[in-house]
């Protein structure tokens, strides 16, 4: 349970429900955080014919995960509550499996593949909780994160097909 930063908030959506949405997004949020580290691995660690292509795309899904991770947090605190940020608090809370920088292009790709469907349904699982609750704030984040997602894992399996 995350810890909560300030006292009660009046603004349409109860304590019950922030707090429920703070859970989901703090999921969300490990998750992010974990393809972040995992495609910034394999934007160091790739090699092979498709070297140049994936290193710069690599690169660009690490960035927006990046600011991704950023505006979840900042999401969280908004709701009232303090943000995971440790390695300790990530591990505990992703279902993204540690990286493996010794593998080849091909199964670097089909593991973000894996990692980044593990980060939709997260994000997913989150809907029902944020509509019910009217957020509608989060709901468009979550909607954004989705939109991203889902077209960074076409990329990617247009590579591997």
């Amino acid at each position: 349970m995350l810890k909560q930063q300030f006292f009660e908030i009046n603004d349409g959506i109860t304590q019950e429900n922030r707090s429920k949405i703070a859970e989901h997004l703090a999921s969300l949020l490990a998750d992010t955080y974990s393809l972040y580290l995992k495609t910034h691995n394999y934007h160091w660690n790739v090699t092979g014919p498709m070297f140049n292509a994936l290193h710069l795309m690599f690169e660009g899904h690490y960035t927006e995960l990046a600011i991704a991770v950023d505006l979840i947090a900042e999401r969280i605190r908004a709701l009232g509550f303090l943000a995971p940020g440790s390695y300790n608090e990530f591990t505990k809370l992703t279902k993204i499996k540690e990286p493996n920088s010794a593998l080849e292009a091909t199964a670097m790709i089909k593991d973000l593949i894996l990692s980044t469907e593990t980060v939709l349904k997260t994000a997913r699982d989150a809907l029902h909780c944020v509509e019910k609750a009217e957020d509608q704030v989060t709901l468009d984040l979550i909607t954004q994160r989705l939109q991203i997602h889902e077209k960074n894992v076409w990329m990617l399996r247009s590579l591997v097909l």
